[in-house]
C-alpha cells in the first residue's frame, strides 16, 4: 500500500502534531480531526487506511466512534487508552479495535503498531479476495474454484482441501515460481509429517483437475524450482 492515508483523531493538538509529523517522516500521509464528529465525517468523505483514535473526545467519544465505524466499515483502527485503564482497552477490542496503545506513547511505537496493523490487514482482505485468472475463479469465502465452460456457464472443480489451498496460495501470486517448501509449508498441515514430494502428488492431482475442466495449461512445473500458475486465457 503506497502512502497510505491516517485520520489521527486527538483533541490536544500537542500530540496530533507530533504524531501528524512522524507519520509523515515515515511516507505516511495525514488527517486530523479534534473531536469524534469531525471524525466520522472525515471518515465518510476521505475514506482513510487507517485511524488512530483517541477514547476521550469531546462530542462523542473514541468507543462510539468505533461502534459507529464498525456498523459500516471495517477500517483498521488503532485506539489510544489511558495508562492503567484496563476496562478502556478490553472495551476497545471488543467493539472491534484492532489494536491499542497506551498514554503518554512513544510516536515510533505507534508508527510501528500502524505498519503491523495495515500489514496485517491487507493480508486479511487478500486471503478473502475472489482471484479471477481467464476463465478460472477462486473463491476463498465459499472455498470454491470456478471454471467457464465452452457454453458459458459455470463448473466447479471437485478439489481436496489441500489443492483448494495450492490453487488459492498461487493464484495470489500469478507467474510467481513457487518452491516445494513454501507449498508445503503454506498449504499443508502444520501438524504433518509430509515431505516434498508429497506437493507432487497433490500438484498432479490438481492438474488433472484443471485439464479436464479445460485449463491444462495453467498450472505449469518450474525446472529446479517447483511450480508456477499462469494466467491463462481461454
Amino acid at each position: 500500500m503506497d502512502n497510505p492515508l491516517i485520520l489521527i483523531v486527538e483533541d490536544e493538538p500537542q500530540i496530533a502534531e507530533i504524531l501528524e509529523a512522524y507519520f509523515a517522516r515515515e511516507g505516511f500521509r495525514t488527517v486530523r480531526a479534534g473531536d469524534g464528529e469531525t471524525a466520522l465525517a472525515h471518515h465518510r468523505r476521505l475514506r482513510p487506511d487507517l485511524i488512530v483514535l483517541d477514547v476521550r473526545l469531546p462530542r462523542r467519544d473514541g468507543h462510539e466512534v468505533l461502534a459507529e465505524l464498525r456498523r459500516v466499515d471495517d477500517t483498521p483502527v488503532i485506539m489510544a487508552t489511558a495508562l492503567g485503564e484496563d476496562l478502556e482497552k478490553l472495551a476497545a477490542l471488543r467493539v472491534g479495535a484492532d489494536d491499542y496503545i497506551v498514554k503518554p506513547f512513544n510516536p515510533l511505537e505507534v508508527v510501528a503498531r500502524a505498519r503491523a496493523v495495515l500489514r496485517r490487514s491487507s493480508g486479511e482482505r487478500a486471503a478473502t479476495r475472489t482471484v479471477r485468472l481467464g476463465d478460472l475463479e477462486i473463491d476463498p469465502v465459499v472455498h470454491a474454484a470456478r471454471v467457464v465452460t465452452e457454453h458459458g456457464s459455470m463448473a466447479v472443480l471437485d478439489l481436496t482441501p489441500t489443492e483448494f489451498r495450492i490453487l488459492a496460495h498461487m493464484a495470489r501470486a500469478p507467474t510467481r515460481a513457487f518452491s516445494r517448501a513454501e507449498l508445503l509449508d503454506a498449504c499443508l498441515p502444520a501438524d504433518g509429517d509430509a515431505l516434498e514430494r508429497t506437493v507432487d502428488s497433490h500438484v498432479s492431482k490438481l492438474r488433472r483437475k484443471l485439464a479436464a475442466a479445460g485449463c491444462g495449461e495453467l498450472l505449469e512445473g518450474v525446472r529446479g524450482i517447483g511450480y508456477r500458475l499462469q494466467a491463462w486465457l481461454r
